[in-house]
């Protein structure tokens, strides 16, 4: 292990001199030196890091049960300097604890350069997930949980007034109730998650781990709603489901197990369910726009795109400028009479008769927590809005090391208790680290405004305001106001508001300027192209669509006829039902064989019965032998036939290549808000007569 010895020195060595160079790195950042000297450090930071990765790997190869050792980390103490009045960059006379000792150096990947790495690089420094031993699962810690919830108390409030109620139904369906609607189970077969064994034992009937609710509500809804009295019946529940994507997973965006509201409203007619499609949609455009800062365009679903089972699908879709992709951000549901009549949801009207309900169902999904970072996030970290900050502000002292800072406490604790009395989420951080750390722990998690407060502060009636969202270059120090105490309340609030206000304008100023309108197929691809989503003439066809598609990415789309289409269609389901056949096959062969080695067992037992007889047998006759010793039993083995194959994981925590994203273009909505259409539009792509402009694009 000599050579493991070696390496562990050397790697120790370089985590010495990581430290001695992140000192640097923060007293430069935080003095405001030459970008170029910063830039300097940082490149030597990046490389000494890359060279602890290769050592580390060096060491596991030799030793793959070995760990790096706990050790103190080095703080660099600098000399005080003969110049007058330096400004205090010392804390109370407590150990002062470095940046190094944060292991928070600041976001190390550059948005523009590799955006992928720049989103995990953002997720782990601002301690917003925590990575899981079944990929695609994450933990949410206590900074995303808490900007989760500022969703949830905004929503939940909003469609109590509108008369929903929330409730809590099981994780568990069965598959006979997940069958029932074939058009839907379609929509999520290669989802669903199934639970086959309990124990040792094999489940008879297995069951589903809810991909969404629909089937597992509806019975109960059957039961529920008898008369015209009975209606409407608007239910939510905020709970967790799974959907086990066969894709790359991406925190947040497209995980196996994520949380969400799903809402299942039955009404009377097709009025009623219409008009509260609209209105969960406009919900769903203000937690985007109004608390997430972010700009999202409603509309309709084609009927390519639609839910499953659905009678027509709404939708609120965001775009990311990083890599010119849509992304769906919410949907609302109309699901027509299909479910009620699959699930017998019938009920006697007004006039006598029985007939079937209208439903709805809609759904908001902690993927909303991905855009935001994606959207407003910066080199430096998080920025976040404050409508869903769970801190918006954050008071940091600026202690001197050679006089009591009881004021600076005392002061401090009553910004925090005029802000809360306001309204405003507010912290003050007296914890023992030096300024400098504190800055770069709350910049990393995007708290909307920093107030510093020192001796001369005091002295003045003053605090130091600093907004996150001013300066998008880490290497230069955000902008700072000073303001008056006595309107600093005041000051705060309303500056929180243009915060607010200034994220999102930018955001849509930036969506606007990437969104192209076009007439012709070649507009349409040059536009893509640039990493812009596209507004262009559509006839509104399935098949066109799909031609779009194929084209868009150089397949050639086949031209078949209906009667070919329905044998091929014939011939897919005889397959699948071939398919099933051999699993049963493949079932019962694993019965049988269980069932041989059982019969195994039972003839070798009977066998050493009939030893055990004989022997006695002889014992007796003989009456010469010692009572023999009773035998050891054999231990017999029983051979069983897995029932699954384990799933190989390839995705690391770190390996995220382009979020998965599509290549082939689709359309997003069909926008709600239509800019007229010429007389005589013909669709861009297949030339047939546009009946409204459809949003298109590449898509998460």
């Amino acid at each position: 292990m000599a050579g493991v010895e070696g390496l562990a020195a050397a790697l120790a060595a370089l985590r010495d001199e990581i430290d001695a160079v992140t000192d640097k790195f923060m007293t430069l950042r935080n003095e405001n030196a030459p970008k170029e000297q910063i830039v300097e450090v940082q490149e030597s930071l990046k490389n000494l890091k890359a060279k602890t990765v290769d050592i580390t790997k060096e060491i596991l190869a030799l030793d793959p049960t070995w760990k790096e050792p706990k050790r103190e980390k080095k703080t660099t103490v600098k000399a005080k300097k003969e110049a007058p009045a330096p400004k205090a960059k010392t804390a109370q006379p407590v150990k002062q604890v470095s940046a190094t000792a944060s292991h928070e150096l600041g976001i190390q990947y550059p948005k523009g350069e590799d955006f992928s790495k720049w989103y995990t690089d953002v997720l782990k420094k601002a301690q917003l997930i925590e990575y899981y031993d079944i990929s695609g699962c994450y933990i949410l810690r206590p900074w995303a949980f808490s900007m989760w919830e500022c969703i949830v108390n905004f929503f939940d409030a909003e469609i109590k007034k509108l008369g929903v109620l929330n409730a809590s139904f099981p994780l568990l369906v069965s598959k006979s109730a997940l069958e029932r609607e074939q058009d839907h189970i379609a929509g999520f077969a290669a989802e669903v998650a199934w639970v086959t064994q309990s124990g040792q034992s094999d489940l008879d009937i297995p069951v589903a781990i809810r991909p969404t609710s629909e089937t597992i509500m509806y019975p109960a809804y059957a039961k529920w709603i008898r008369s015209h009295r009975d209606l409407p019946l608007k239910l939510n529940q905020w709970a967790n489901v799974v959907r086990w994507e066969f894709k790359h997973p991406v925190p947040f965006l497209r995980s196996r197990e994520f949380l969400w509201q799903e809402g299942h409203s039955a009404f009377a007619t097709l009025d009623e369910a219409a008009v509260e499609v609209r209105q969960i949609l406009e919900l769903y455009r203000r937690v985007y726009e109004e608390l997430m800062a972010v700009p999202v365009v409603a509309g309709k679903k084609s009927e390519g795109e639609k839910f499953a089972g659905g009678y027509y699908t709404t939708t609120v879709e965001a775009f990311i400028p990083q890599n010119g992709r849509g992304i769906q951000g919410a949907t609302s549901h109309c699901l027509g009479q299909n479910f009620s009549k699959m699930f017998n949801i019938n009920f006697e009207n007004e006039g006598g008769d029985r007939v079937f309900a209208w439903q709805n169902s809609w759904g908001l999904t902690t993927r909303t927590l991905g855009v935001l970072i994606m959207v407003h996030g910066d080199d430096r970290g998080l920025v976040l809005p404050p409508r869903v900050a769970p801190i918006q502000v954050v008071i940091v002292p600026v202690y001197k090391s050679d006089t009591s800072n009881d004021a600076l406490d005392k002061r401090g604790a009553e910004i925090v208790d005029e802000l809360t009395a306001a309204g405003v989420r507010a912290h003050y951080d007296d914890r023992k680290y030096n300024p400098g750390w504190k800055y770069n722990h709350w910049e990393l998690r995007g708290v909307p405004l920093r107030i510093d407060i020192g001796p001369n502060d005091l002295k003045n009636g003053t605090s130091v305001l600093v907004r996150r969202d001013a300066n998008k270059d880490p290497l230069n120090k955000l902008p700072k106001e000073t303001v008056n105490n006595d309107v600093l309340c005041a000051h705060v609030v309303k500056l929180l508001d243009t915060i607010q206000n200034s994220l999102f304008e930018a955001a849509k100023k930036e969506r606007d300027s990437r969104l192209s309108t076009v007439r012709t197929w070649d507009e349409f691809m040059a536009a893509l192209d640039k990493g812009n989503i596209v507004l262009a003439p559509w006839c509104d066809e399935i098949d066109c669509e799909e031609e779009v598609k194929d084209k868009s990415v150089g397949k050639v789309a086949e031209k078949i006829s209906e009667e070919e289409a329905k044998q091929r269609a014939a011939k897919a389901a005889a397959e699948a039902k071939e398919q099933q056949r051999h699993r049963l096959n493949a079932l019962i062969a694993k019965y049988q064989a269980e069932l041989a080695a059982l019969d195994g067992q039972v003839a070798q037992q009977h066998e050493k019965e009939k030893e055990k007889e004989h022997e006695k047998e002889k014992a007796k006759e003989a009456k010469l032998e010692k009572e023999k010793e009773l035998e050891k039993p054999t231990t017999t083995t029983t051979t069983t036939t897995a029932s699954s194959a384990a799933a190989k994981e390839e995705d690391g925590e770190e390996s995220v290549p382009n979020f998965g994203l599509k290549a082939a273009p689709k359309t997003l909505c069909k926008p709600f808000e239509q800019p007229p259409l010429p007389e005589g539009a013909l669709c861009f792509s297949c030339g047939k007569k546009a009946k409204e402009w459809t949003l298109w694009g590449r898509s998460y």
